[in-house]
């Protein structure tokens, strides 16, 4: 065994610069544990987040031959209302309404809850696209429209299209029923109610109470005719 002798005192100035270093250590390592991690970085806008609706005046010429005089509104008491809507494709599109101007704080938020709850409108545009503003060529293309200056088949009496108050949607897969047969022509196998494709609509659903929750009318509670794709504020 090595003998050993008495020890040694650490100077104080010593002991008080190796305390001071130990101490130093520690906070370091303290402070080195408590750093939170690095924050992520804040999420993107959702690329479906719908552009705003514009509204803009028409005139006679944009309306075509959907309108002519004797129509019971003219060109100053119509709107032009341009929204975000999801196609068939399930990306967002802009389509046109041409609606009175009294339904169109309505109109904008009611599509607005269509492109909310994932509704899709196959496209949206101005009758007057279409020959002779020809709501059968329309209705075929399963183009989603309002005003058209034209009667009730049948009645003589002008239809709530002919005053901005109504609008058509996707009426190819909704189509029109009544004592003469199915409007449009190509849409009698979407006679089948329980038919499932996207852009039906059936009672109840969110896009139809879109429209019933704020007074509108659905023409598919209508008995005869029934008329799936119609919706109406009188």
């Amino acid at each position: 065994m090595r003998a050993t002798g008495p020890r040694r005192a650490v100077p104080a100035a010593v002991l008080a610069v190796l305390l001071s270093v130990s101490a130093a250590v520690a906070v370091g390592c303290a402070a080195s544990r408590a750093v939170p991690p690095p924050a992520a970085p804040p999420s993107p806008p959702s690329p479906g987040s719908p552009a705003p609706a514009e509204v803009t005046t028409v005139d006679a010429a944009e309306l075509g031959q959907s309108w002519a005089p004797g129509c019971p509104v003219g060109p100053e008491q119509l709107r032009r209302v341009t929204v975000s809507h999801l196609g068939l494709d399930n990306n967002t599109h802009r389509g046109e309404l041409i609606v009175h101007r009294d339904v169109v704080d309505q109109v904008i938020a009611i599509f607005a809850d269509l492109h909310r709850i994932g509704y899709p409108i196959e496209k949206m545009r101005n009758v007057a696209h279409y020959p002779g503003a020809d709501d059968e060529a329309s209705m075929r293309d399963n183009n989603t429209s309002a005003f058209n200056c034209r009667r009730i088949p049948g009645s003589g009496n002008w239809a709530l299209h002919a005053y901005g108050r109504a609008i058509d949607v996707n009426p190819l897969l909704n189509p029109y029923l009544d004592g003469d047969g199915v409007q449009p022509g190509n849409a009698e196998v979407f006679l089948d109610r329980d038919r499932i494709d996207p852009g039906l609509l059936h009672d109840g659903d969110p896009a139809v109470r879109a429209f019933t929750d704020r007074g509108w009318r659905w023409g598919g509670h209508w008995r005869s005719p029934i008329d799936y794709q119609h919706f109406e504020l009188p």
